[in-house]
């Protein structure tokens, strides 16, 4: 990852190489500086009011009410929370760019000012903090700058905006719910889709690299079922809270000794939830697991040993074969897979404007997920490119640098925090590689 600490200005009125012309990119940045106020305070609402998915409601109507003065023709509630808005100008590409919505059920330790003190009491009657600390609310921020940039700008290119605001990323449910409730009856087939995410790089610096990126992932429930009783007989019960233990530990060794070691794979169990007080064993055990992979054969090992695993503890302490684990796939998505000539294009492109040295098209894949590629629906040879956009504040950055980490804070991290300054920067990106793919007069 690039190390910046300035960014250079490329708009010096001398035409671009690749795609955009100087004067385009400095009339993107003329409207983008002076929205800059009301995209911060924007940025600044939604972080304060963060919604877990499909609840996202507020946001949402956000997304609707600014699209919707922009002229964009609006339709809401898709796979329930879902936005997605169209923008005709003529002839040319339909270009679709995404932002997701949500937050995570985190407790926010930024200390900033506009921090998320919010609480939410879930389904299951446990109540939560919320907080965005993965940078949906920037995103959601950027798309809204870019298409008032796109607008004030509409006689300078032709084609056709599509915009979504999707529910329910951090499941890994919201992609495929706009799909199966009819997305494509409401928009038209994208000829290139994009999206963009925040990275904690410095502000500043893109990733637009090409082949596979992001994991496949699935996230699974693993119910333990037992006999409870009181806790000084535990003779007399079968207590699922030693199975879910003794599973949480037997877990690590499908990674660690039947997958290839040169296979990306990653078994992780999030929660655990079993029982109410100290001298209760329970009947029910819980646990909240979550698989990352790129082959599909790696996935399919994984969940059968899993099952093995789970249905193997459950018998060693003498549950009956109609008591065994329930194994539930809650959600999942397929590797995120960067089109090779669009990731060349939109890094030709935005290398122009930024300098070479801000872009980065050779970073190693992760094992983070994403479900923004499920959106391609019945579309599966869609090209497709998704950008990591630096949003750490440069000091920040340079300091934990100096401490021998390679970045200041993690996504899903309490004290994740985008720099206010990546917000304006964000709504620049976004609005450039929207015009490297449209018609431009």
């Amino acid at each position: 990852m690039a190390d910046v600490s300035t960014l250079p200005d490329a708009h010096d009125g001398e035409p671009l190489t690749d795609s955009l012309p100087a004067d385009l990119v400095a009339d993107v940045d003329r409207i983008i500086d002076a929205d800059t106020d009301r995209l911060v305070e924007t940025f600044k609402d939604i972080h304060r009011n963060p919604e877990l998915g499909f609840a996202e409601v507020r946001t949402a109507r956000i997304i609707e009410l600014a699209l919707q003065n922009l002229g964009f023709d609006i339709t809401t509630g898709i796979g329930t929370t879902g936005v997605a808005a169209i923008y005709r100008n003529g002839d040319g590409p339909v270009v679709m760019y995404r932002a997701d919505m949500d937050a995570l059920a985190v407790q926010e330790e930024t200390g900033v000012e506009y921090a998320s003190e919010k609480r939410v009491t879930r389904e299951d009657g446990t109540e939560v903090p919320v907080a965005h600390v993965c940078g949906h609310d920037a995103h959601v921020t950027w798309m809204l700058g870019m298409a008032h940039a796109l607008i004030e700008l509409k006689n300078r290119w032709s084609g056709t905006l599509v915009l979504i605001g999707q529910p329910a990323e951090e499941p890994i449910t919201g992609a495929k719910a706009m799909v199966d409730d009819g997305l494509y009856n409401f928009i038209p087939r994208p000829d290139v889709f994009i999206g963009m995410h925040t990275a904690p790089a410095p502000v500043g610096v893109v990733v637009s690299s090409p082949g596979p990126r992001l994991a496949g992932t699935d996230q699974l429930d693993i119910l333990f079922h037992g006999v409870g009783g009181h806790g000084s007989m535990p003779q007399k019960a079968k207590d699922p809270v030693l199975m879910a233990a003794m599973a949480i530990v037997e877990f690590q060794t499908i990674v660690s000794r039947m997958i290839d070691p040169q296979q990306t794979a990653v078994l992780t169990v999030g929660a655990v939830h079993a029982g109410s007080d100290n001298n209760v064993i329970p009947t029910q055990a819980l646990l909240k697991a979550n698989l990352r992979w790129y082959d599909p054969a790696v996935r399919e090992i994984m969940l059968s040993a899993v099952e093995s695993v789970a249905d193997g503890i459950a018998r060693t302490y003498g549950m009956p074969e109609d008591k065994l684990p329930e194994i539930t796939l809650k959600g999942g998505s397929s590797p995120l897979v960067n089109d090779l000539e669009l990731s060349e294009r939109m890094a030709r492109t935005l290398a122009a404007v930024l300098g070479d040295q801000q872009i980065v098209t050779d970073m190693p894949r992760a094992t983070g997920s994403e479900d923004v590629q499920l959106l391609k629906g019945p579309y599966p040879e869609m090209p497709f490119n998704y950008l990591l956009v630096g949003i750490a504040n440069h000091e920040t950055f340079a300091a934990a640098q100096a401490q021998g980490e390679p970045f200041p804070f993690a996504p899903h991290n309490p004290n994740y925090l985008v720099d206010l300054s990546a917000i304006p920067f964000g709504a620049k990106v976004a609005a450039y590689s929207m015009l490297g793919l449209l018609n431009r007069s």
